[in-house]
């Protein structure tokens, strides 16, 4: 299934699309999708609904983040081998974690912000999984039995505040809209592999990513069994996988995001995204 959310910033509503790609308004079905409808049994049971029976929404409806209720966003870093040669980094000993704002979240169209005083805004195309059931301690045998789905993310980073400032990476990624989500969580049956799906990213229609999740360091399994002996992960908390190389620190000469610059993005088999970048209005 492809569940999603649409509708104002604030006030979004449940949906998925039909097999014509309708979007139908889930909203008599389950209340967000979030908590329980994000379960086995939550989502079981949206699939055995009539689609054909809900409303349709209009195409040009505003999708708004495709999961609700995110109490973590959890982010590798390097995750791979060719980016953190690129960055200059060795590729870590184990999972490199830091935590993104929640209220960096936005749609997956919505501009991306620059912020005051920014002059290094960068993108990264990233796999994202969204945990569908508490996990704490679990193995990486049974790690996938608590992955509700997937979705592609753009890890806006700000690599000035990231990596020329005190303290960690955090600050410079968690500015207002630096955290694109969607279109659509993308349910794990419908993923064969999730370590072997091509994405790609372009800025003004220039190519700039062509990876693939095969050639992460540490795959879904790993890195959901890893984070959960350090903390439990909770329905609609997003792990944000890495990113391939071609990020704008890594261009020579470096290149960032300027107002008026158009970012796309995508990931086999989960839809795509594309963000105007526009300075911060506040």
């Amino acid at each position: 299934m492809k569940l999603l959310r649409f509708g104002p910033a604030g006030a979004e509503k449940p949906g998925i699309l039909d097999v014509d790609g309708v979007i139908r308004d889930l909203s008599g079905v389950v209340p967000d999708i979030s908590g329980g409808a994000l379960s086995a049994e939550g989502l079981a049971a949206i699939a055995q609904t009539d689609l054909g029976a809900l409303p349709a929404v209009s195409a040009e409806t505003r999708l708004g983040p495709c999961v609700a209720g995110t109490g973590k966003f959890i982010c590798i870093g390097l995750n791979y081998a060719d980016h953190a040669a690129e960055a200059g980094m060795d590729v870590p000993s184990e999972p490199v974690m830091f935590m993104k704002a929640t209220s960096a979240i936005c749609g997956p169209n919505d501009p991306i912000i620059i912020p005051r005083g920014s002059e290094k805004t960068d993108w990264e195309v990233e796999l994202a999984v969204i945990i569908g059931k508490r996990a704490k301690y679990v193995s990486e045998a049974d790690a996938m039995d608590y992955v509700a789905g997937y979705a592609v993310t753009n890890d806006v980073s700000e690599r000035a505040f990231q990596l020329e400032r005190q303290g960690q990476w955090t600050k410079g990624k968690s500015c207002d809209n630096y955290g694109q989500i969607g279109p659509w969580l993308v349910t794990k049956d419908e993923v064969a592999d999730p370590q072997n799906l091509s994405m790609w990213l372009t800025v003004n229609g220039k190519p700039m990513q062509d990876g693939s999740t095969k050639t992460m360091v540490y795959g879904v399994a790993h890195l959901v069994s890893y984070l959960s002996q350090f903390m439990s992960l909770h329905p609609g908390d997003v792990i944000s996988t890495g990113t391939p190389p071609g990020v704008g620190m890594g261009q020579k000469p470096q290149q960032y995001l300027r107002p008026g610059d158009v970012v796309a993005l995508g990931i086999e088999g989960l839809g795509a995204q594309e963000q105007k970048a526009i300075a911060d209005p506040e």
